[in-house]
């Protein structure tokens, strides 16, 4: 029996499959190029070295170190988001469970994630300076709010809030209030205690329902 025979046959990636793995590979390396150097530092000639590939395929992939910093950018957001969802899936919106769970979210992103909030505070000083890049951040960062305008409107339905209730503008301001309590967090750490975060929501959504109810009428 032919040795060749014995062992098992490997299969070829498809032309889809090697394009997703390569964006994977130079993603992965950006990351620790850009959290090594900032993004400014970092070179694009650095970033397809660490990932094993030329500059042409990064810039086949991904036009540029400004793309790529935004996919990653992207990602992060995405799986925030994603975090958060599952954590309203499992517990009642506005429960103390959900607040808690919420509130580890933002400690592990404050705390844990150190190396992207310095990235972050630089690249949006770039991109104000490039409205160019501006737009773009805005049109690459569309998806992660769509999907976070989702988990909203699901939580406002659940709490039973009127239908004339944005449920863009509320995720707008729950992103910037996240936003902000992990810059808190990382200037003041004890100004934001670990339930702070999913606290606000509840009263975020108080005052929602608060806002919106029917107005008391007076008795003839």
């Amino acid at each position: 029996m032919n040795a060749e025979s014995d062992e098992p046959a490997r299969r070829r990636l498809s032309r889809a499959e090697a394009k997703a793995r390569t964006r994977a590979l130079l993603l992965d390396a950006a990351a620790r190029v850009f959290a090594r150097k900032g993004f400014t530092g970092a070179s694009v000639e650095e970033i397809a070295e660490a990932a094993g590939f030329s500059i042409g395929a990064l810039y086949s992939n991904f036009g540029g170190k400004e793309a790529l910093f935004l996919e990653l950018l992207s990602h992060r957001q995405t799986d925030r988001i994603a975090e958060a969802a599952q954590t309203l899936d499992r517990y009642e919106p506005g429960t103390g469970e959900a607040a808690a769970e919420l509130g580890r979210l933002l400690l592990d992103v404050a705390d844990k994630d150190i190396d992207f909030a310095p990235l972050q505070a630089e690249f949006w000083l770039y991109a104000v300076r490039n409205p160019d890049v501006l737009d773009a951040m805005a049109a690459n960062l569309r998806a992660p709010r769509q999907a976070l305008e989702g988990v909203i409107s699901t939580s406002l339905a659940q709490q039973g809030a009127p239908a004339e209730v944005s449920a863009e503008a509320v995720a707008t301001v729950v992103a910037a209030l996240f936003g902000g309590l992990v810059r808190q967090r990382r200037i003041d750490p004890a100004s934001v205690p670990e339930e702070l975060f999913g606290q606000a929501l509840k009263w975020l959504f108080a005052g929602i329902n608060a806002g919106t109810a029917p107005a008391a009428t007076e008795s003839e």
